[in-house]
């Protein structure tokens, strides 16, 4: 029988007052366990929810992977090149590859009501993925596309409605920087928001077969390929894997390298994130400390009688931190429960906001991982132990004489 476990919890589970006459202390140390531990945790679903909203958002646009030539990455007035490639079909079959679709780009200014915005058409053909831009129309729809016949329809951004003062259903002059320059007169299909405001200002999304017709290509040219991968923790790996499957003129870069600003703004997040976690268990750990202090100093007489009745001193130091131990797991329990609580409430009610304009999403993202939540849990109880360990050396130095005379 392990009698130190046997002892420990027994002091910890019996509710006679007697037990410990310091339990507003004790309360207080446990009531930081379970702030400092909420915390941790909404930290971690904020910082997730954050990152997976904007790399969404992003990812809309764009695709995880781009193909597009090797001299027009900066461009948007690319040199065409055949959609009939063979590695389309390869990656087709690639049981990581999601999607596979064709584009277009090309630079324009609109006017309408005396204003003038320049814009990039960005042409889409039949294979295109709607469903990202589907779930943000705030007017509208999103235009249906035939391979039949070019659609002269549109939808653009809010921000870019807003500025030209236009609503769904009115028309659209885009003019087209080229020689000799040309002129298009477009129908709004549908309205989009994001939140995105670098992109919401600058896309608009029309038939690719309008783009190949102003740039007198075949309907077997387009400007490259956009690629959507199953799981995202895979892109550098499928990235080098499409890049090598492409011939010489072509070039292949994920999401990441194209907006390296905005990845490299998501990944400070984590720092964040760390820093919080650090400090909050720092926190817990020093809050349990000066319980199990307190503890120590109360049971001075139960220590000098386990001495005296031939209890080692690392079997007296046991006792202490399984006591640590099941104090700690009361405290990450209500944790637990306050912030779950909480996640859950602004997950499906977004009772707390954010500026749209600097932080490209209007609510505060959150995102319930269970494996955080284990490594969380498991991490939080082993480091709180392992510093629990520190404060029980006080025991090695009482006499268990001393310890029972003055008790």
């Amino acid at each position: 029988m392990n009698f130190e476990l046997f002892i420990a919890r027994r002091l910890a589970f019996r509710n006679d007052k007697s037990v410990f006459s310091s339990r507003p202390i004790i309360r207080i140390a446990l009531a930081g366990v379970a702030i400092g531990f909420a915390v941790m945790l909404i930290a971690v679903a904020v910082v997730t929810g954050f990152k997976n909203e904007i790399r969404e958002k992003v990812i809309g646009f764009g695709s995880h992977i781009q193909v597009s030539n090797f001299d027009e990455n900066n461009s948007y007035e690319s040199k065409p090149i055949d959609r009939r490639q063979s590695f389309v079909s390869i990656l087709q079959n690639d049981s990581d590859i999601k999607h596979v679709q064709v584009f277009a780009t090309k630079a324009a200014i609109v006017k309408s009501a005396g204003q003038l915005e320049g814009i990039v058409a960005k042409g889409i053909g039949t294979d295109f993925d709607k469903s990202y831009f589907e779930k943000r129309m705030v007017s509208g729809h999103f235009f249906q596309l035939n391979d039949s016949f070019p659609s002269d329809s549109i939808i653009i951004s809010a921000n870019l409605a807003k500025k030209l003062n236009l609503k769904t259903g009115n028309d659209l002059v885009m003019f087209f920087i080229q020689q000799p320059p040309r002129a298009r007169r477009f129908h709004i299909a549908g309205i989009y928001e994001t939140g995105l405001e670098e992109f919401d200002n600058l896309y608009l999304f029309c038939d690719i077969a309008q783009i190949q017709k102003l740039n007198d290509w075949t309907p077997y040219q387009v400007a490259g390929f956009e690629i959507a991968i199953k799981d995202f923790d895979k892109l550098d790996v499928i990235g080098h894997k499409v890049y090598n499957l492409t011939g010489s003129d072509l070039n292949a870069r994920t999401i990441s390298e194209i907006y390296p600003q905005i990845f490299d703004w998501l990944g400070l997040q984590n720092i964040n994130a760390i820093i919080i976690i650090t400090l909050m268990i720092i926190v817990s750990g020093m809050n349990m400390i000066s319980a199990l202090l307190i503890i120590i100093l109360e049971r001075v007489n139960m220590i000098g009688m386990m001495k005296a009745l031939g209890a080692r001193n690392v079997s007296v130091r046991k006792v202490f931190v399984y006591l640590a131990g099941f104090l700690t797991v009361r405290g990450l329990i209500v944790g637990n429960t306050i912030g779950l609580l909480l996640i859950f409430i602004q997950k499906y009610y977004r009772v707390f906001h954010l500026d749209q304009e600097s932080y490209y999403i209007s609510y505060v993202p959150v995102e319930f991982s269970w494996s955080h939540f284990a490594m969380l849990n498991v991490g939080t109880l082993a480091i709180c132990l392992i510093m629990m360990i520190l404060p029980t050396i006080i025991i090695t130095k009482i006499s268990p004489l001393t310890a029972i005379r003055y008790s």
